[in-house]
């Protein structure tokens, strides 16, 4: 049961019955699952499994073969991408998709195209900044310049500024040292406590779920179990299909 059900509340997302081919390949095959405000739910699963189609298509960069897409009590998944930025849901792409040929500033600048360069855009990049300190002091970098985890950091930052209430975050610790996955572990879990409800793609099995509050399995395109983080943690099929643990 997923925890808006159990709790009565009534979900932020909500995925039903959800399909999605790349043309004669079927990426994701029925899958459902509820998002409750306030949230992180993790996506778990071996590459290929579905995460990032599914991450994509409620972000409005697929469209569905089968199966709805709701936010917020309203049905999102006939909608253009741009539209459902506007509506507060955003996404962090696995490979950050910064631009690299522009300053850190000006890429924080593009995040905030949704609410407009309003009275409280120096508030918001106050904010950011005090999020990613590292930012600050390259402010006026190209973001190409950066390394890989101040790359990450930016792309995460981009996104705050454009008010999120649901963010979907694609593989954030890809290619980054320990050090620096533990820093944006923390900033997942500073942003939740600010009111943003997460849905987390992360292949760092143990990370992800030591945050989220549920997690939700998929194999080969369909959900194959979903529990809250603790149980799967101390579930021996978890361990060792996904934890490494024999």
């Amino acid at each position: 049961m997923n925890s808006a059900a159990a709790t009565g509340t009534t979900p932020m997302l909500e995925v039903k019955d959800l399909a999605v081919n790349y043309g004669a390949i079927n990426a994701v095959r029925g899958v459902s699952f509820a998002v409750a405000p306030g949230e992180i739910v993790c996506l778990l699963g071996a590459n290929g499994a579905g995460k990032t189609t599914i991450l994509r298509t409620i972000s409005g960069l697929l469209r569905t073969t089968k199966g709805e897409v709701w936010f917020k009590g309203e049905k999102i998944s006939t909608m253009p991408a741009h539209t459902i930025v506007q509506k507060r849901l955003c996404q962090v792409p696995e490979g950050r998709g910064i631009f690299l040929n522009l300053s850190v500033e000006e890429n924080l600048d593009l995040g905030a195209w949704v609410v407009g360069k309003a009275k409280d855009y120096q508030e918001d990049l106050n904010k950011a900044f005090e999020l990613f300190p590292r930012l600050k002091d390259r402010r006026k970098q190209n973001a190409g310049t950066l390394s890989g985890g101040e790359q990450q950091m930016l792309a995460i930052a981009r996104a705050l500024m454009s008010h999120p209430e649901f963010l979907l975050l694609d593989e954030p610790s890809m290619g980054l040292a320990p050090r620096v996955i533990e820093t944006i572990f923390q900033v997942v879990q500073d942003i939740n406590k600010r009111g943003v409800t997460i849905l987390l793609v992360e292949q760092n099995a143990m990370q992800a779920l030591q945050v989220a509050h549920r997690g939700l399995v998929l194999e080969t395109g369909t959900l194959k179990l979903q529990g809250r983080a603790r149980e799967l943690l101390e579930s021996d099929e978890i361990r060792k299909a996904y934890l490494g643990e024999i």
